[in-house]
């Protein structure tokens, strides 16, 4: 420590190479920082708007819900001759991520790509489940009308202008429809 203290007191220009070496550490650690708050931006903004394609979903089952309001319960039926029969719209999901991100489809990939055609990130696998609520389930847990959605999504990493193994990760959401009234 006596040591170390002396070289960056001393005068003589001894410590330039330690100075060097302490600021290229810095470098370096400032862009695996830098490296790891864009891949974490990214992967928040494609959940949000996986969350918003699909609450758009929910909301397109609207009109198919029959509102049961002295039963207290929701779910996607209407009404055929003297029964109920279940009606659920899946609609576009991949659709409204392509308008939402500014995706463009390739094979079976929807890519994100820079000004100058590097791929930023990538999405595929998508899969929606949509729960309806039962009929007359009155004050049970599972009186909800939800839709569950996982996508895989992919992120090349770079860190010291080498290209690392890509970030990929399964985004999970979950939306759902309680009647108000």
């Amino acid at each position: 420590m006596y040591k170390l203290k002396r070289i960056l007191t001393d005068k003589k220009g001894s410590s330039f190479p330690l100075i060097v070496a302490v600021t290229l550490c810095l470098v370096m650690i400032f862009t695996g920082i830098s490296e790891y708050f864009r891949l974490m931006i990214i992967a928040q903004g494609v959940r949000d708007a996986v969350q918003d394609a699909v609450i758009s979903t929910v909301n397109d089952n609207y009109d198919d819900v029959y509102h049961g309001v002295r039963e207290g319960y929701s779910g996607g039926y209407q009404p055929m001759a003297d029964d109920f029969e279940e009606s659920l719209d899946y609609g576009d999901i991949y659709n409204r991520l392509d308008a939402i991100l500014g995706l463009r489809q390739s094979g079976g990939y929807h890519r994100k790509t820079t000004s100058d055609g590097k791929m930023e990130f990538q999405l595929w696998n998508l899969d929606v489940d949509i729960r309806n609520a039962p009929l007359a389930s009155g004050d049970r847990a599972d009186s909800r009308f939800e839709a569950d959605s996982s996508i895989m999504l992919e992120v090349p990493v770079s860190f010291g202008g080498r290209l690392l193994p890509s970030m990929r990760m399964k985004i999970k959401t979950s939306a759902g429809y309680t009647p108000k009234f």
